[in-house]
């Protein structure tokens, strides 16, 4: 290419080269600083693209006479480019169209001489600092790959001709719309939309959005700009368009399918899109879309937000982001479905349902404009009438338009209806559709007004990294998982939650739970226990019977509670156990919490979840059931059990009680509270003659509870044992989430790990077990000092939205340990920082709960002084004030 340039520049005179490459950088420099220093003084968006596009268009246009390229040839904006929606870092699309294709031996030496121009022409396009994309064609190789490609037909759909041979640019555009199958292109941009809302997970609502391609993004005002423009372009007196970011709304307008305050609200919800991508340009100084964490607090601030009491300024901009989506998403459904009906050349298919309503085409209309004034009850019918008939596949865009205009109806007077109320609960009620219904009621702002409790929250982040999404979609997404419960094709997903949901005789209340657990976030206190206000008023005022309205509250009160035991907690000690089916009482409540906890675990990330959590609910689940029905005795009968158990597993290897039963004397009787049958069963088998070795013993195997590795290490014990075991699986970029550490008589540690890798994904490699044991046995024993903790990298995401350590020490109150929570950053190495800290404070560690959510680490520890002795309260106050500076 620079030979090319060199032949080029050489070819021409002195004078023609007066404004070169260096003339051009500076200009562009100069024009992006006025552009920004503008930008920052009026933030108007259409004028930034004005600017910006007469800009460069002036300056290619330039470049293209000063190379004296061949005025056969033209230049043709594309894309955004061409509609002039330029931003101040995107790429410049262009289409250099050619009269002549370079394969054409009859005119190689000619070809030659284009392509040399053109090189030239984008090399110094480059060159200056433009980030250019290209394509080089014929007028007949345009419509071939039109044909073949959806996104050519639709950049040349929106090409307007910067310099060249007019008429045969309007060959092209002329070919463009005559080749153009209407009805093909609708379905293909509507697919296209479908596969990129699958990209994004069909939500708007993630933490970190991308403002052009996330559902509701710009690229929903594109697809319905695209869609207006195909169907001018097959229209009998297709118009100029001088403008088309805007015009196509006029021409909706015009034709009807837009109101004026639907073009309004569109217009404004645009430019609030186009204002954020614009400043995200300025920030990151190149093409970002995505509103990162590392921009929010600073677009932010720049938009006049600021803290309050219960919300962060960054929280606010995202809300008025997720508000603005929201909109345009239903404009965007609502326009496609206008443009498709009216493109439709059949007669439409109409069947009448009852005196209001209609299926047009298969999609629910009123049959007149007043249905909802005339009786405002009928706005919680058509969603009923949607749900109970699955023949139809939505709601038409008449009967959305009328929605959208009588939410004011939805006021004290109509939420005090008895009509209203029971169809409601008549919507929770039914086996089918039931999440689907809901899910409509949101997108198009009926369930916001009916309970208003949800509509405060409606958009609203959480700064928390484990919910990934704004607090309403959250929850409707753990009232999807329920419904996933109900369904056999799911079975394999979970089958204790498919067997229990099957039997569990009020799903309806389950529902209502999920739709409140969460629903006093942002209000300041706790959302728990705020909610159960609203659940509780919400339940009486629609005649729920005494006992409903119960166990509803109950549940939105207590809905952290399983999750918190089985993450927190021993479960191997049958105390947990046995307080834990005390304060739930019933195996009806048991069944409920439990099913609405593992709802609402997956609701909150797809990457959350995992065999493991599964695993620890369900053991939780099954020892509570157990203990319900034998509460009195059921400590000495899981001692029993286990025993029993672990003799019967042992048996199956020809081993007499004999064989271990001195092992269990020097182990003493709390060992058995400590660790499951199996694992008893798999200690004796190893340890039993080697009970006084003085050599370290590790052993792994793949969990036989889930996923992840189970470590065992046997060795007498020493005060750095837990760090030095810290330290190895940290080097290893493993993830300890349990540890369970136990003394036995005779002063041998004999310790249990679960450890999963950095993905939190299983493990299978027979060599990598073999590793472990080789490697982690040479830590433990060398007699090295003790390794300080890696340092690891912190992410981006705590950068921007760091968590403040919080440190509770509590003692039991029936032994000499202490219960100590960690919550703080998720940083790399934080468990080995603890355990040194554990190290140089003497302290004894007992067990261990590790539990990750998103950014935010909560980790629980059993934990004492030497020689089993209660914590002092000056221990207390140094570890707190140690543990509090990892900050």
């Amino acid at each position: 290419m620079a030979h090319g340039l060199n032949q080029t520049f050489e070819a021409m005179s002195n004078s023609d080269l007066s404004l070169g490459v260096d003339t051009w950088r500076a200009r562009l420099k100069s024009h992006f600083i006025s552009l920004k220093v503008k930008f920052s003084e009026h933030a108007n968006a259409n004028r930034l693209f004005t600017s910006n596009t007469k800009f460069i268009d002036t300056l290619l246009i330039e470049i293209w006479q000063t190379l004296s390229i061949h005025s056969s040839i033209g230049l043709v904006a594309v894309g955004g480019y061409g509609r002039g929606e330029l931003y101040p870092h995107s790429d410049i699309d262009l289409l250099i169209l050619t009269t002549t294709a370079a394969s054409d031996a009859s005119t190689l030496e000619h070809a030659n001489s284009i392509q040399h121009d053109i090189e030239a022409f984008i090399g110094i396009l480059w060159d200056i600092g433009l980030n250019v994309g290209h394509s080089v064609r014929t007028l007949l190789e345009s419509l071939d790959h039109a044909k073949r490609d959806i996104t050519i037909e639709t950049n040349l759909l929106e090409s307007r001709l910067l310099i060249g041979d007019q008429t045969h640019y309007q060959k092209l555009a002329d070919a463009v719309a005559a080749q153009l199958d209407l009805a093909q292109f609708f379905k293909a941009k509507i697919q296209e939309q479908d596969h990129r809302y699958a990209k994004y997970n069909d939500s708007a609502y993630s933490l970190e959005p991308n403002i052009k391609e996330s559902p509701g993004g710009l690229r929903d005002i594109h697809a319905t700009l695209w869609l207006t423009r195909a169907y001018q372009a097959k229209s009998a007196n297709p118009p100029t368009l001088t403008n088309p970011r805007s015009c196509f709304l006029r021409f909706l307008e015009e034709m009807g399918l837009v109101s004026a305050n639907e073009k309004k609200q569109i217009l404004r919800h645009t430019q609030h899109l186009q204002k954020l991508r614009i400043r995200l340009h300025f920030l990151s100084h190149r093409r970002e879309d995505r509103l990162l964490f590392d921009y929010q607090n600073t677009l932010a601030n720049a938009l006049g937000y600021s803290n309050t009491p219960h919300k962060r300024a960054s929280e606010q901009l995202m809300q008025s982001y997720y508000r603005s989506v929201k909109c345009i998403s239903l404009m965007n459904e609502i326009l496609i479905k206008s443009l498709q009906t009216t493109t439709l050349s059949t007669k439409p298919v109409i069947k009448s349902i009852n005196a209001d309503f209609e299926a047009f085409n298969e999609y629910l209309e009123v049959k007149h404009a007043h249905v909802f004034t005339q009786n405002p009850s009928t706005i919680l019918q058509a969603f009923f009438i949607l749900q109970t008939h699955p023949e139809l596949i939505g709601m038409g865009t008449g009967l959305l338009r009328n929605l959208q205009q009588v939410k004011k109806l939805i006021n004290r007077a109509f939420r005090q209806n008895p009509i209203n109320k029971q169809c409601f609960i008549n919507i929770l009620l039914e086996a089918q559709g039931v999440n689907h219904t809901l899910r409509a009621m949101n997108r198009y702002g009926i369930l916001g007004c009916y309970i208003p409790a949800f509509g405060k929250i409606i958009g609203q982040m959480q700064h928390d990294l484990f919910h990934v999404y704004t607090v309403d979609d959250h929850i409707l997404n753990v009232l999807a998982n329920l419904r996933r419960f109900t369904k056999p094709d799911f079975k394999h997903e979970f089958p204790l939650c498919t067997t229990l949901f099957a039997t569990f005789d009020a799903p309806h209340l389950l529902y209502l739970a999920g739709l409140f657990h969460d629903i006093a976030k942002g209000r300041g206190g706790d959302h728990s226990t705020l909610g159960t206000v609203d659940a509780k008023r919400f339940c009486k005022a629609h005649f729920l019977p005494k006992e409903d309205v119960a166990l509803v509250v109950w549940l939105v009160e207590f809905h952290l509670r399983m999750s918190s035991t089985a993450q927190k907690s021993d479960l191997a000690d049958p105390e947990v156990i046995t307080q834990f089916a005390q304060f739930v009482g019933t195996e009806r409540r048991l069944t409920a919490l439990y099913l609405l906890t593992v709802a609402d675990i997956r609701g909150t990330s797809p990457t959350v979840w995992n065999a493991w959590k599964a695993r620890l609910l369900e053991n939780l689940f099954y020892a509570t059931r157990s203990a319900l029905n034998n509460t009195e005795t059921y400590s000495e009968s899981m001692i029993l059990d286990r025993k029993s158990n672990a003799s019967a597993k042992l048996a199956h290897y020809d081993l007499a009680q004999s064989a271990y039963q001195h092992l269990w004397q020097q182990f003493g009787e709390s060992y058995f509270t400590r660790y499951e049958s199996h694992e008893i069963a798999w200690h004796s088998r190893l340890l039993m003659t080697h009970l006084n070795t003085l050599n370290t013993i590790t052993r792994s195997r793949l969990s036989p509870n889930g996923e992840g590795i189970q470590i065992m290490i046997y060795t007498k014990d020493r005060a750095d044992l837990f760090a030095r075991i810290c330290n190895f699986f940290d080097r290893m970029t493993y993830t300890i989430v349990e540890a369970k550490i136990f003394t036995t008589n005779h002063g041998y540690a004999l310790d249990s790990f679960i450890i999963l890798d950095s993905s939190g994904s299983a493990v299978s490699y027979q060599g990598l077990l073999k590793f472990i044991e080789v490697e982690l046995t040479q830590k433990i024993d060398t007699l090295n000092p003790l390794e300080p903790p890696l340092k690891g990298r912190v992410s981006r995401q705590i950068k921007h939205m760091p968590i403040q350590t919080n440190v509770a020490i509590s003692k039991n109150s029936d032994t000499y340990q202490h219960q100590l929570t960690v919550i703080a950053n998720d940083k790399p190495g934080l468990l080995a920082e603890l355990a040194h800290i554990f190290y140089d404070h003497g302290i004894n560690l007992h067990n261990a709960k590790i539990n990750t959510l998103g950014n935010r680490a909560e980790d629980t520890f059993l934990i004492s002084a030497a020689n089993e002795k209660p914590l002092s309260e000056a221990m207390i106050q140094a570890l707190c004030k140690t543990i509090n500076a990892l900050n």
